[in-house]
């Protein structure tokens, strides 16, 4: 209860910062509005004579100077009310960035508007620089194209754990032309959790390799298990007993429910009908090494997975170690 109590706290001081941020912002653009436009009025004095041929593309400089802050004052309006709305975290850092892109689009049209009288040179001029930076530029265009690609079919959202190509971790940041990961596992670690690094790769990838991710909205969890090693002459059947009990404790008591859940969703999916085995499942086989695994598979958030695997081990062996008649490990027929 303190705990949902803080947080609802941390979320209002939170919001609270962004309509401040977003108001500086506003009243900035503002102030750049109104000397864009007192310098374009000013400028028609005659007082002003002075800059000779230079003066009529001063007067288009600060018009659009002008323009620019009127539209950059809105989007900056249009983001607080975003900011304020319920909508998902990640909906509404997609839609924030799409706005901007829009703003940066809109203000470059009209600038080019107002600085050639001659639409068909600025078009020439305009696909003739577009032709020379298409070919320098052709990996920054198509992560561009691949930002709008994640945008619009939406792989993975800010706050997603994924894999891509070698690359997995936690996304951090999708900006025009790169994302950003926070890397779990990696060179120095054999779990997930975090190791401490950034990685950023070029949006074009999701162009090109499969993207794994974790995170699914619908059913954002994951199978994972669990082996130990018994020796033959265990009592299976208590041990099983044992392995479905400390594992049920240890995770989420409605983790059931969300089976059943994944049950119906397959269901409803146009694939062939796929067994999905009661939650914890316990199974056997063989080692080569002459003993029994015990394979215990469960579903779990990716994020909790290192931590469930640590108890779960931990409570499975301290409770196996308490019936030494039943529960034979390996190591004690080596004596």
């Amino acid at each position: 209860m303190l705990h949902g109590f803080v947080d609802i706290i941390n979320l209002k001081e939170d919001n609270r910062k962004a309509k401040a941020h977003h108001s500086w912002w506003i009243s900035g653009y503002a102030l750049l509005t109104l000397i864009s436009f007192a310098l374009y009025f000013l400028l028609h004095f005659h007082a002003f004579d002075i800059f000779g041929n230079y003066l009529l593309q001063l007067k288009k400089l600060s018009l659009w100077a002008g323009i620019a802050g009127i539209l950059l004052a809105i989007s900056r309006f249009v983001e607080r009310q975003i900011t304020n709305n319920d909508k998902a975290l990640a909906a509404r850092y997609n839609l924030v960035r799409f706005i901007r892109l829009l703003t940066i689009v809109i203000i470059l049209l009209v600038g080019i508007s107002l600085l050639f009288q001659n639409w068909y040179t600025a078009a020439v001029s305009l696909g003739l620089i577009s032709l020379l930076l298409g070919f320098a530029l052709q990996t920054p265009i198509s992560s561009l194209i691949g930002w709008i690609y994640i945008i619009i079919r939406t792989p993975f959202h800010v706050g997603d754990r994924i894999q891509i190509e070698e690359f997995t971790g936690d996304v951090v940041e999708i900006s025009y032309l790169d994302t950003t990961l926070w890397e779990f596992g990696g060179d120095y670690l054999t779990n997930d959790l975090p190791s401490g690094r950034l990685i950023r790769f070029p949006n074009s990838l999701v162009l090109q390799y499969a993207v794994y991710n974790y995170s699914w909205n619908k059913f954002p969890f994951i199978w994972n298990e669990v082996t130990f090693h018994i020796a033959y002459e265990s009592d299976l059947a208590f041990i099983e007993d044992i392995v479905k009990r400390i594992t049920r404790e240890q995770l989420d008591i409605k983790m059931e429910e969300k089976v059943n859940s994944l049950k119906e969703h397959m269901e409803s999916a146009p694939i062939s009908k796929i067994d999905i085995k009661e939650y914890p499942s316990v199974n056997f086989r063989f080692n080569a090494n002459t003993w029994v695994e015990v394979v215990v598979t469960y579903l779990v958030e990716p994020k909790k997975a290192t931590d469930a695997r640590s108890r779960i081990i931990k409570k499975v062996l301290e409770e196996l170690l308490k019936s030494p008649d039943k529960a034979l490990f390996p190591k004690s027929n080596a004596r």
